[in-house]
Protein backbone atom coordinates (compact mmCIF):
# COMPACT_ATOMS: atom_id res chain seq x y z
CA UNK A 1 0.00 0.00 0.00
CA UNK A 2 1.51 3.53 -0.66
CA UNK A 3 0.74 6.50 1.79
CA UNK A 4 0.54 9.69 0.33
CA UNK A 5 1.06 12.99 2.07
CA UNK A 6 -0.01 16.49 0.28
CA UNK A 7 1.76 20.11 0.68
CA UNK A 8 0.86 22.98 -0.58
CA UNK A 9 -2.22 24.00 -1.16
CA UNK A 10 -3.77 28.05 0.43
CA UNK A 11 -5.39 30.83 -0.75
CA UNK A 12 -4.17 32.94 -3.87
CA UNK A 13 -5.80 35.87 -5.82
CA UNK A 14 -7.17 35.00 -8.68
CA UNK A 15 -3.98 35.22 -11.89
CA UNK A 16 -2.01 33.38 -8.95
CA UNK A 17 0.02 30.17 -8.51
CA UNK A 18 0.64 27.69 -6.36
CA UNK A 19 3.00 24.28 -6.29
CA UNK A 20 1.39 21.26 -4.73
CA UNK A 21 3.71 18.84 -3.47
CA UNK A 22 2.74 15.30 -2.97
CA UNK A 23 5.22 12.64 -1.05
CA UNK A 24 5.20 8.63 -1.59
CA UNK A 25 6.18 5.98 0.66
CA UNK A 26 5.85 2.41 0.78
CA UNK A 27 4.07 0.44 -2.24
CA UNK A 28 7.07 1.27 -4.70
CA UNK A 29 4.70 -1.29 -7.57
CA UNK A 30 1.78 0.86 -6.95
CA UNK A 31 3.78 4.61 -8.15
CA UNK A 32 3.76 3.63 -11.64
CA UNK A 33 1.90 6.28 -12.62
CA UNK A 34 1.15 9.53 -10.14
CA UNK A 35 -1.07 12.23 -10.33
CA UNK A 36 -3.65 14.98 -9.13
CA UNK A 37 -7.35 15.20 -9.05
CA UNK A 38 -9.62 17.65 -7.80
CA UNK A 39 -13.30 17.27 -6.10
CA UNK A 40 -15.80 19.90 -5.21
CA UNK A 41 -18.40 19.74 -3.09
CA UNK A 42 -21.48 17.82 -4.60
CA UNK A 43 -19.34 17.08 -7.72
CA UNK A 44 -17.30 14.11 -9.29
CA UNK A 45 -13.62 14.08 -8.78
CA UNK A 46 -12.04 15.01 -11.97
CA UNK A 47 -8.62 14.51 -13.30
CA UNK A 48 -6.40 17.12 -13.40
CA UNK A 49 -2.79 15.98 -14.45
CA UNK A 50 -0.81 12.67 -14.03
CA UNK A 51 2.84 11.61 -14.69
CA UNK A 52 4.81 8.17 -15.61
CA UNK A 53 7.89 7.20 -14.34
CA UNK A 54 9.28 7.76 -17.98
CA UNK A 55 7.96 11.44 -18.06
CA UNK A 56 4.98 11.37 -20.46
CA UNK A 57 1.94 12.98 -18.85
CA UNK A 58 -1.83 13.54 -19.19
CA UNK A 59 -4.03 17.05 -18.14
CA UNK A 60 -7.37 17.16 -18.29
CA UNK A 61 -8.85 20.01 -20.35
CA UNK A 62 -10.02 22.48 -17.54
CA UNK A 63 -5.90 22.90 -16.95
CA UNK A 64 -4.13 22.46 -20.04
CA UNK A 65 -1.59 24.96 -20.70
CA UNK A 66 -1.91 26.56 -17.16
CA UNK A 67 -0.77 23.57 -15.09
CA UNK A 68 2.37 21.47 -15.04
CA UNK A 69 3.25 18.22 -13.14
CA UNK A 70 6.15 17.11 -12.71
CA UNK A 71 8.33 14.13 -10.71
CA UNK A 72 11.36 13.68 -8.95
CA UNK A 73 11.29 9.59 -8.53
CA UNK A 74 14.57 9.61 -6.11
CA UNK A 75 12.63 12.12 -3.90
CA UNK A 76 9.23 9.69 -4.63
CA UNK A 77 6.99 13.15 -5.05
CA UNK A 78 4.93 14.61 -7.68
CA UNK A 79 4.49 18.15 -7.89
CA UNK A 80 2.18 20.59 -9.55
CA UNK A 81 2.44 23.99 -10.73
CA UNK A 82 -0.72 25.85 -10.97
CA UNK A 83 -0.25 28.96 -12.77
CA UNK A 84 -3.00 31.28 -13.98
CA UNK A 85 -5.40 30.55 -11.66
CA UNK A 86 -9.23 30.94 -11.73
CA UNK A 87 -12.04 31.11 -9.27
CA UNK A 88 -12.88 27.90 -10.74
CA UNK A 89 -9.79 26.34 -9.78
CA UNK A 90 -11.36 26.16 -5.99
CA UNK A 91 -11.26 22.51 -5.03
CA UNK A 92 -10.03 19.90 -2.67
CA UNK A 93 -6.93 18.41 -4.71
CA UNK A 94 -5.67 14.75 -4.35
CA UNK A 95 -2.76 13.25 -4.88
CA UNK A 96 -3.09 9.62 -6.62
CA UNK A 97 -0.68 6.65 -6.85
CA UNK A 98 -1.19 3.29 -9.17
CA UNK A 99 0.73 0.63 -10.85
CA UNK A 100 -0.01 -0.07 -14.69
CA UNK A 101 -0.74 2.82 -17.78
CA UNK A 102 -1.16 6.50 -17.40
CA UNK A 103 -4.38 5.78 -19.18
CA UNK A 104 -6.12 4.63 -16.20
CA UNK A 105 -6.30 8.31 -14.99
CA UNK A 106 -9.46 8.51 -16.90
CA UNK A 107 -11.00 6.20 -13.97
CA UNK A 108 -10.97 6.67 -10.03
CA UNK A 109 -11.15 3.47 -9.39
CA UNK A 110 -7.55 2.39 -9.47
CA UNK A 111 -4.76 3.34 -6.66
CA UNK A 112 -4.27 4.68 -3.56
CA UNK A 113 -5.16 8.03 -1.98
CA UNK A 114 -3.57 11.02 -0.30
CA UNK A 115 -5.87 12.73 2.46
CA UNK A 116 -5.99 16.38 -0.22
CA UNK A 117 -5.30 19.93 0.32
CA UNK A 118 -7.97 23.01 -0.27
CA UNK A 119 -6.76 25.28 -3.01
CA UNK A 120 -8.82 28.45 -2.87
CA UNK A 121 -9.17 30.68 -5.56
CA UNK A 122 -10.55 34.38 -4.76
CA UNK A 123 -11.81 36.63 -7.78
Amino acid sequence: QVQLVESGGGLVQAGGSLRLSCVASGGIAGRDVMGWYRQVPGNVRELVAGINRDGDTTYGDAVKGRFTISRDNAKNTVYLQMNKLKPEDTAVYYCNARPGLIGTMTSLRFGSWGQGTQVTVSS
